[in-house]
């Protein structure tokens, strides 16, 4: 179901006919970073936008307007349930009209094209009809909401490397087959209001100036009718980018749009029916979410969705999501009362890592971590915990412990305003200033207060973000100098390493006086008016080896051990790719050594996408459970207890080493990244190599056994199915469960090098108490059987008999059923 479809036309051309150039061309181009500019003469509000991946940042990215925080888009596809996308779609939406945001910047649909790609968390699977699915699922029910959704980044945004000027060379079929698939099956189910274009070039025109992408096969073939905005600082070229097809340029006020637009229309440069085509565009939008008053919004209020618990389905969805990858002698679920004491290890166990770096991050009022979670599961003295090793060396924002606030100053030291700071971050952007400050007059921000530490012994501190710094701990200057950017990533003050300055020698629980004056840089003339930097702290290291031999000795003496091991931001997160799949530290030696003296060793894998697990044939049960959100831990104490199963099924294919993965390429030579692959990436490429990855796309355990016991095919009359699928199943073990029936149309040339051996159809979640059944029915699309053409330049039904592999993963098949294709059928 999609929201009530509204067209505005004769609304639209009465506000299009109000407005002169000069405002026709301002309403293209951000008043600030988040929102475009209201025009009060025909009754339009300014349309606030914000990131929203897995929360609704708002217009201010700080702690102090906290978010709900479900798990990654990684362990939303692992669900395999467009419904629960759908839900949560429903959440962010309530989300957004909370903090008075009308557009959501995502779903991010791009491919898990390599295991490097450094935003592979924020995007769902390797397949594109996976994708497209939950993607779908998303747009749905955040649109449902009456809040806009832009999918991003159209399109081949599948990595991060150079990722502003990278030109990704794609042949037309790999475009269409892979890329491009999911946007078109979320325009043409999902009808979204919004398009980001991409930073990067595809096959030579960047992303925001692509006239055939956007303007022939995004608007002209699929007919989308939403806006297209840029990334942001994406859109170049004022000519280009109106002629291409990009709607509006992100953030202002300093773009190519506005006043540069307006100039090339009087020029004679740009036509100004192009100008005219994108403010219709825009006003559309602003009638959708109810910022025009001449238009009722697509969803009335009486229409809107129930009011949505977001901590429950955050939880939910995480447990959900955890993927159940190895459970030797059916170790898991340990029961409500497990035999002997819990032995739970890890830095992450403690300080979760729930959700990935970059824009995708949000701040939520509160975590639970693993260990909370099961202590408040398990009955007093049963659980035990030990730090074992810890993943990062690096200093975060200053939090437990400090007591700050912000002090903002002019030139000459008067104070402009100040603020007080709930962690050591100041993330400032465009108009969210503290009351009294404006960017022009703003010299310099000081971080000041005391910190009580809850550790005797050296204390690092240090700074992060670019311009000058003069900390002091105490009665000691611990730095006092410039930082300058390293490379041309504008983002690089908000998502960049930390930097140590110094250690000073504190005692617990004795308070010391702290100050970080920051001097701002010259921003006159940047395309985002920020202030971005933090005062960041590590507590004393212990010694390396002390911890893990403590964490062997708890391990030894207790009948499970639950070992949480996890990547960092450092590994994770926008504007870098990955080099390798390794975990950081010494966390493989960890398992290893609990392993050796605990044959009842579960691993908890807290990543957003694969890892290496040398060690995973060594333990007894391992789960993923991916950047889980803020109920992290009461999610897992619900899997690992026995009260919920894990549901989540492999979206992507973990393979067992980096050098063994068919495709991890993510690096531009001259600027170009060739997609020579093809058609081959994640399961498909696997399947041509032949080699077999440490776990199969689709695969995942639960806490039951299923039968598939039939499967019976009807063929389609016409249309763009080839028919359906009625798959019937029964829960042979004796607990309730959940499964995923997943269906994969083998083609009848598995040999040949042009096409896939096998590609997912379809896929649909059932349920069913201790030896029940239930049926379902999975369409199989004409697309699975089709290929893009690149001589006629449209889509081909390649004829024959194909086989549908029915089961449970790619590699688990249960039941088959022959589907034939034919033209004309």
């Amino acid at each position: 179901m999609t929201p009530p479809y509204h067209t505005y036309d004769a609304t639209i051309e009465d506000a299009l006919g109000k407005l002169d150039l000069d405002a026709k061309t301002r309403l293209l181009a951000g008043r600030n970073m988040w929102a475009l500019p209201a025009l009060p003469e025909i009754g339009l509000r300014s349309l606030v936008m914000s990131d929203g991946p897995i929360g609704v940042r708002g217009v201010r990215w700080t702690v102090d307007d906290p978010s709900v925080a479900l798990p990654s888009p990684t362990a939303l596809a692992a669900t395999w349930d467009p419904e629960l996308a759908r839900r949560a779609g429903h959440l962010l939406a309530q989300e957004a009209r909370r903090k008075g945001v009308h557009v959501l910047l995502a779903p991010t649909v791009n491919l898990h094209r390599s295991p490097l790609g450094g935003r592979h968390f924020e995007c769902y699977s390797e397949d594109p009809h996976l994708t497209g699915a939950i993607g779908a699922g998303y747009v749905t029910g955040v649109q449902e909401g009456g809040v806009g959704t832009t999918v991003k980044h159209f399109v081949a945004n599948d990595a991060e490397t150079e990722r502003f000027t990278v030109n990704n060379t794609v042949a037309p079929r790999p475009l269409r087959e892979l890329y491009l698939a999911p946007f078109e099956t979320i325009v043409k189910n999902a009808h979204p209001w919004g398009i980001m274009a991409a930073y990067n070039s595809v096959n030579g025109a960047t992303m925001t100036e692509h006239r055939y992408l956007q303007n022939e096969v995004l608007r002209g073939e699929w007919g989308f009718d939403g806006f297209i905005v840029s990334d942001w600082m994406a859109a170049r070229s004022t000519k280009g980018a109106i002629e291409g097809g990009l709607d509006v340029a992100m953030p202002g006020p300093n773009t190519v749009y506005g006043p540069a637009l307006a100039a090339a229309v009087r020029a004679g440069e740009v036509e100004e029916a192009l100008v005219d085509d994108a403010v219709r565009n825009v006003l559309r939008l602003a009638a959708r979410v109810g910022a025009l008053d001449a238009a009722p919004p697509a969803v009335a209020p009486a229409d809107l969705p129930a009011t949505v618990d977001g901590a429950a389905l955050a939880r939910e969805i995480a447990r959900r999501a955890v993927v159940l990858v190895r459970n030797e002698n059916g170790i898991l679920p340990l029961g409500p009362a497990p035999a002997g004491t819990v032995a739970l290890i890890g830095a992450a166990a403690r300080d979760a890592r729930v959700l990935g770096g970059g824009s995708a991050q949000v701040f939520p009022d509160h975590i639970v971590s693993p260990l909370d979670g099961l202590r408040a599961a398990l009955p007093e003295g049963d659980l035990t915990y030990c730090v074992g090793a810890d993943p990062s060396d690096e200093l975060a924002a200053a939090g437990q412990g400090f007591t700050l606030r912000a002090v903002c100053r002019d030139r000459d030291g008067r104070v402009l305003g100040e603020t007080p700071l709930p962690s050591g971050a100041v993330q400032w952007h465009g108009d969210d200033l503290p009351a009294g400050v404006t960017h022009e007059e703003l010299h310099t921000v000081e971080i000041t207060g005391t910190f009580t530490p809850r550790e005797s012994g050296a204390h690092c501190f240090g700074t992060k973000g670019i311009g000058g710094f003069r900390l002091t701990v105490g009665d000691r200057v611990l730095h006092d100098g410039v930082e300058v950017p390293d490379h041309d990533d504008p983002f690089e003050a908000f998502f960049g390493a930390p930097v140590e300055r110094g250690q000073v020698e504190l005692t617990a629980g004795q308070p010391v006086e702290v100050a970080l004056l920051h001097t701002v840089p010259d921003m006159s003339g940047a395309p985002i008016q920020a202030v971005g930097f933090a005062l960041v702290h590590r507590e004393p290291r212990r010694d390396a080896e002390e911890l893990i031999e403590e964490a062997v000795a708890a391990a030894r003496t207790a009948g499970t051990a639950v070992v949480v091991v996890a990547t960092t931001e450092r590994v994770e997160s926008e504007g870098f790719d990955r080099t390798d799949l390794g975990l950081p530290g010494r966390q493989d030696e960890l398992v290893r050594r609990v392993a050796a003296v605990n044959p009842r060793t579960v691993v908890i894998v807290n990543s957003g996408s694969p890892v290496e697990m040398p060690w995973r044939n060594d333990v007894a049960a391992v789960l993923l459970s991916w950047f889980p959100g803020q109920e992290a831990g009461a999610a897992l104490a619900d899997v690992l207890l026995g009260a919920e199963e894990p549901g989540g099924r492999l979206p992507t294919t973990w393979p067992a080493l980096l050098a063994e993965a068919p495709v991890t390429r993510v690096t531009p030579e001259e600027g170009e990244l060739p997609y020579e692959e093809g058609v081959f990436i994640g399961y498909r490429a696997w399947q041509q190599t032949g080699t077999e990855p440490a776990y199969c796309f689709g695969h995942g355990l639960g806490y039951t056994d299923w039968e598939y016991e039939t499967a019976t095919y009807t063929p389609a009359a016409d249309g763009d199915e080839l028919g359906t699928l009625t798959v019937r199943v029964r829960n042979t073990g004796q607990r309730p469960g959940r499964e995923v029936v997943q269906v994969y149309l083998a083609t009848p040339d598995a040999d040949t090098a042009d096409r896939p051996a096998r590609r997912l159809a379809g896929f649909a979640t059932v349920a069913a108490a201790p030896g029940g059944t239930a049926e379902v029915r999975v369409a199989v699309p004409r697309r699975a059987a089709e290929i893009w053409d690149e001589q006629a330049y449209a889509w081909r039904l390649v004829p024959g008999t194909y086989t549908a592999e029915i089961g449970r993963s790619l590699n688990d098949v249960r039941l088959r059923a022959q589907v034939p294709a034919e033209d004309g059928r």
